[in-house]
Parts: structure tokens; C-alpha cells; sequence
């Protein structure tokens, strides 16, 4: 029974003390769990806060691989050396056999170089010229009788144009239109061209 009247009394203390603007010396004099334990008021209980989760950092993104250099265009393919022309010959370097028209002389040449010459000729007179350019072997005839004048042998002929060739003929008498050669010079030159082989012919 005086359990309660403390009880009742402390509580009546704590009510007034609130109702008069604040808490009563007595109350604030008393641990909490006193006088909270006697008017039968239990304190919440606060369960902990849950540790902070640490911050998720994201991973730094992997550095972009380095483009590769763009290819360098494909060289272009080189071109064939020309061989330089040799001294004294009017004609390209590439030709097999070089006529100058205007010194009389025939050259044989091999890959730019002279393989044989030069060797006097004649060609063909006024009304006949001997056509400038570069031409093909035609055909080889060993022996050759011109249709066209008579029947007059042309040996050793060489044909780089229908109806002119190189062959054995007078180095003083000029031609129809063909390259007269010594007897030698003739043999050489049939036997030295053959079909496809290109002729130049310059003034």
C-alpha cells in the first residue's frame, strides 16, 4: 500500500511539474529508468540502424583500345627500266634493228646495247622513200625474186613492211623502197632477226 502511494505520489509530482511548463526538480533528479520503472512506463527499445551499405563504386571503364594505324596504300608496281639509248644510235633502245635514213647506216641491237654496226646502206629514192616508223618482222625468205621489178633477186630478204626488206643489194644504186646491205651485213641481219622482231626506221 505505501508502494502505491509512492507510485501515485511521483506520478502526480511528474503531471503537475509537466503541467506547469516543465519537469519538476524531483523528476529531473531521477535516472529515468527510477521514475519511468515506477509510473510503469517502458522505454522503447531502439533497435540498432543497420550499418550504412558502402558505397558501390562503379569500375573505371577499361581504356578503349588504340585504333590501328590505317594501311598505307599498296606501292605502285615499278615500271621496267628502259635502257638508255646507246651513243650514236638514233633509234630507241628497245628496237632490234635501227635503220637511219638520213646518214645511211643499220644497227642490230640487243637489249639497248649494239650487237652489231653500224653498216652502210642504201634506201629508197625519190618516188620510193623508205617509210619512217617503227615496225615487225614480217617474214625471212633466203632467197627472193621481186614480182614487182622483174624478177630481181633480193638475197637474204628481211620483210618489216609488205614488199621492203633488209637485203643483199648495191651500196651505190638506191632502191625500190628497201635496204640494201653488204653480202656480210645481209647473212647477219637474216640471221640475227626473226618474226616480231622491231625495226625503226628514222631520217
Amino acid at each position: 500500500m505505501r508502494r502505491s502511494s509512492v507510485v501515485v505520489g511521483l506520478a502526480l509530482a511528474v503531471a503537475a511539474g509537466v503541467m506547469a511548463g516543465g519537469v519538476t526538480a524531483v523528476a529531473r533528479a531521477e535516472p529515468a529508468a527510477v521514475w519511468g520503472a515506477a509510473a510503469h512506463v517502458v522505454a522503447p527499445v531502439v533497435a540498432p540502424r543497420p550499418a550504412a551499405h558502402p558505397a558501390v563504386i562503379a569500375p573505371a571503364p577499361a581504356p578503349a583500345a588504340p585504333r590501328p594505324a590505317p594501311a598505307a596504300p599498296p606501292a605502285p608496281p615499278a615500271k621496267p627500266a628502259v635502257p638508255a639509248k646507246p651513243a650514236g644510235v638514233p633509234c630507241a633502245a628497245t628496237v632490234r634493228a635501227c635503220i637511219d635514213l638520213a646518214h645511211n647506216k643499220a644497227w642490230l641491237l640487243r637489249g639497248g646495247v649494239v650487237e652489231y654496226g653500224p653498216v652502210p646502206i642504201t634506201s629508197g629514192r625519190s618516188g620510193y622513200r623508205t617509210p619512217v616508223g617503227t615496225f615487225r618482222v614480217l617474214s625471212k625468205e633466203r632467197v627472193h625474186l621481186s614480182r614487182a621489178f622483174d624478177n630481181a633477186p633480193m638475197p637474204y630478204s628481211v620483210f618489216f613492211i609488205p614488199g621492203i626488206a633488209f637485203h643483199q643489194g648495191s651500196l651505190s644504186v638506191t632502191s625500190h623502197g628497201c635496204i640494201h646491205l653488204s653480202k656480210a651485213a645481209a647473212i647477219r641481219f637474216y640471221g640475227s632477226l626473226a618474226r616480231g622482231d622491231v625495226v625503226q626506221a628514222v631520217r
